[in-house]
């Protein structure tokens, strides 16, 4: 029975080794055959260009902290790929035969939302970590933060910062008070379900998960989570007005 036992763990084993291996061999050709279409050096220009591009310096220290919190808390520690979080993703991905979950740091988002943003399978992980490992060799921590809040998808047609700072709140980034912050930074995990004019109690749990990394990392006290929570329903009446006024200006 041991040995039966022994037989079925190097059999899954090598399974999701060699499984892995042509996820990372498809990964790194799809890799390649993006970079070959347009180069990192372009992509950051593009996005640099925006007429809506937001330097970090004009973001909230809160809003910063809160996305880096509930993102990527290793940030400024890695290299542009969590190597514990994707073997985890990839093999739950591979034992469920689906995309179920993702394990990406900030710059492989960044590499998702510049160049993957429409393919959804295991491949595409490992084609982000080579397009990550490019940024990070060519910008540091700070400057790869910024791209990213600039082409993040907050709902709502609100492509970075400045749109969904605007939008939601009629406010610039540097303007955002402590709840509008935190409200903020978690809505691009799933924008279709966390932004607060479709969806205001999702929305408004997501925001007690990034305030609750916000604490466990160090950022902020319990006293200011339960402080900022506090404001959950005023904004709602806002939001509810908000929504009431569009509806009627369409």
């Amino acid at each position: 029975m041991k040995k039966l036992f022994i037989s079925i763990i190097v059999i899954t084993l090598l399974i999701i080794i060699s499984m892995t291996t042509i996820f990372v061999i498809s990964g790194y050709s799809m890799y390649k055959e993006a970079i070959s279409k347009e180069t990192i050096d372009n992509k950051i220009t593009v996005i640099r260009n925006k007429k809506n591009y937001t330097k970090l310096n004009e973001v909230t220290d809160t809003y910063k902290n809160a996305v880096v919190s509930v993102e990527d808390h290793r940030f400024y520690k890695h290299k542009g790929v969590d190597y514990i979080a994707l073997a985890r993703a990839t093999v739950r991905n591979i034992m469920s035969k689906d995309f179920v979950e993702g394990g990406s740091t900030i710059t492989q988002q960044l590499a998702k939302n510049t160049y993957f943003s429409l393919n959804k399978e295991i491949s595409r992980k490992f084609a982000e970590a080579f397009v990550a490992k490019d940024y990070e060799k060519k910008l540091s921590k700070d400057e790869i933060l910024e791209l990213y809040i600039n082409c993040c998808y907050f709902g709502d047609g609100y492509y970075d910062i400045v749109s969904a700072s605007k939008g939601y709140f009629n406010k610039l980034p540097s303007e955002l008070n402590e709840f509008e912050a935190t409200l903020l930074a978690g809505v691009p995990n799933a924008p279709s379900v966390y932004s607060p004019t479709v969806n205001y109690d999702l929305a408004t749990k997501r925001q007690k998960k990034v305030l609750s990394d916000m604490v466990k990392y160090g950022y902020i006290s319990d006293i200011k989570k339960n402080e900022i929570i506090s404001q959950t329903e005023n904004y709602r009446k806002y939001f509810k007005e908000k929504n009431v006024r569009e509806e009627g200006v369409e």
